[in-house]
């Protein structure tokens, strides 16, 4: 199935969650903030979500600096 993954179609396997989609990025869930379908995810909230066909996924990733 596909899903808009930071604006590009991506397909992922189907019954696959949100946690599970960002250790397939190689993500660290802390270093993330995740939105789905426009609502922010809580990181306690993102095994609970299973994403479905044409779901808008926005991963953001904290990046340190000085």
């Amino acid at each position: 199935m596909d899903i808009l993954l930071n604006g590009q179609t991506t397909p992922v396997a189907a019954g696959i969650t949100i946690a599970d989609l960002i250790r397939e990025k190689d993500l660290d869930p802390g270093t993330v903030v995740v939105e789905h379908n426009l609502t922010i995810v809580t990181s306690a909230d993102l095994d609970q979500i299973t994403l479905q066909q044409n779901d808008a996924l926005e991963i953001l990733k904290f990046v340190g600096g000085g």
